[in-house]
């Protein structure tokens, strides 16, 4: 599945979290790549990231929890 991340509403998005969470729920993003993606969405550009189907609703969630806005592209 591949998501669109357009933007974060947190008042102090917490960078480490958000890594971490891109981390997890991606398939081919390490850690290094995961921290630019974060740098990236908290600047206002949307991120283009492939997500394993086998963990779609807690991946979801998770971002969610986060007040990260996406859209499911595929």
């Amino acid at each position: 599945m591949k998501l669109n991340l357009l933007s974060c509403d947190a008042q102090k998005p917490d960078r480490r979290a958000i890594a971490k969470c891109i981390e997890a729920v991606s398939s081919n993003i390490d850690a290094s790549l995961s921290n630019e993606l974060t740098d990236i969405l908290l600047e206002g550009d949307p991120v283009d990231i492939l997500m394993e189907d086998k963990n779609s609703g807690s991946a979801l969630r998770a971002l969610r929890k986060l007040s990260i806005d996406y859209e499911i592209i595929e």
